[in-house]
């Protein structure tokens, strides 16, 4: 059994940074493929960021590449997303999920999930 705790997230402007951190418990984050999507209102849940087990790899949506980055704290047993250059778009739910079994941009794929929070970027 997994547990993810979130914490994060708020109101930002554009062109601001924000980090959103998952807190994990029940295996090490090293150990297991971790990821981020988020879900606007009236979408459905899309990717955004994952890391394979062992960080073979790493995984960006073509929406966020070059702004946001997927990163790890062992010591913490914590995966992070840095969010930077913030768009309007960005604007969602943010989930981080674990433990893939599938295809790793898929949520279908994730067994475990953070609570979520709010990313809201607006002026």
């Amino acid at each position: 059994q997994v547990q993810l705790v979130q914490s994060g997230g708020g109101l930002v402007q554009p062109g601001g940074s924000l980090r959103l951190s998952c807190a994990a418990s029940g295996r090490t984050v090293s150990s297991i493929s971790m990821g981020w999507f988020r879900q606007a209102p009236g979408n459905e849940r899309e990717f955004v960021a994952a890391r394979s087990a062992w960080s073979l790899n790493t995984y960006y949506a073509d929406s966020v590449k070059g702004r946001f980055t997927i990163s790890r704290d062992n010591a913490k047993n914590t995966m992070y997303l840095q969010m930077n250059n913030l768009k309007p778009e960005d604007t969602a739910v943010y989930y981080c999920a674990a433990d893939v079994s599938g295809q790793i941009r898929s949520n279908t794929s994730y067994k475990y999930w953070g609570q979520g929070t709010q990313v809201t970027v607006s002026s």
